[in-house]
């Protein structure tokens, strides 16, 4: 049985809908379980990573485990708990989401968290495989009112480019590794195809919506104010994404081809996921 925790993330719900297009049987883990009668081969069960009793329970008859719980605050402990119980409970193969500069003395907090877990992972008496996938195409929604009603996109990456990636190619790539047993135990660095800066996604939101579209480049701390006075962001994030456009600015991105050779296709691409979203950015 593959288990999923974090189903009713971008990630673990596009991995859910891969699984079934497959005919491969799954188990969704949520705090709020409900089984919907239309897709037979998911079972929902209830689980919540603040009580380990429940996870013990979730993962009866797991031998595989996707692990995509939400960036924040919590996350080293919560995670390095549900992989130390699923080792517990006789899982042997656990995929982590992770994130791009994963490493001990990032610049990027959430990414030192992932390093962290990632590190109580490879001691644990399981197999592992790690995506690190950069940008979520999805994310950029977040942007859409702003774009909609004052035609501006905010950031602070100047004109670095910027990887992204739909988060639909994430969860192919995720049910590849959890049902090819020949890419189980690789760590794989995940982009579309191509890497697009603030101003060149403006220029492409112009040309989406038929309406001028400015990127305006704010000062890291200037970002950060807005994001969590107007965005109502909680500060640990306002500070990720803040860190992360910095970051972009000192480490350039560029797109690899991971997905392309996982997948045996061309992953999804920014101006497709644009089209697709249109409404979104259209007052």
């Amino acid at each position: 049985m593959i288990t999923v925790i974090g189903a009713t993330g971008t990630t673990g719900t596009a991995l859910l809908r891969s699984l079934h297009a497959l005919g491969v049987p799954a188990r969704a883990l949520t705090r709020t379980p409900q089984q919907d009668e239309r897709t037979p081969l998911l079972e929902v069960r209830h689980a919540d990573a603040a009580r380990p009793a429940s996870l013990h329970a979730a993962f009866e008859g797991t031998s595989q485990l996707f692990l995509a719980m939400a960036n924040g605050p919590e996350q080293v402990e919560l995670e390095t708990r549900v992989i130390d119980i699923a080792a517990d409970s006789g899982v042997r193969h656990i995929v982590k989401i992770s994130a791009p500069a994963a490493e001990a003395d990032s610049p990027v907090a959430v990414s030192r968290g992932h390093h962290a877990v990632e590190q109580h992972l490879r001691v644990a008496p399981v197999t592992h495989t790690v995506l690190r996938p950069y940008a979520f195409m999805q994310n950029l929604l977040r942007q859409a009112p702003g774009v909609a009603a004052g035609s501006v996109l905010l950031g602070a990456m100047g004109d670095a480019p910027c990887n992204y990636i739909d988060g639909r190619d994430i969860g192919d790539v995720a049910a590849a590794v959890l049902t090819r047993p020949d890419l189980a135990g690789g760590t794989y660095t995940l982009t579309g195809p191509e890497a697009v800066s603030h101003p060149e996604l403006a220029d492409r939101l112009t040309a989406l919506t038929g309406t001028p579209v400015r990127y305006v480049d704010l000062p890291p701390e200037a970002l950060r104010d807005h994001l969590v006075r107007q965005a109502r962001m909680p500060g640990w994030l306002a500070d990720h994404v803040t860190e992360i456009q910095q970051l972009a600015r000192t480490r350039p991105e560029h797109p690899t081809g991971t997905v392309a050779h996982l997948l045996g296709r061309p992953p999804r691409t920014l101006h497709a996921f644009l089209q697709e979203h249109r409404h979104h950015f259209v007052h």
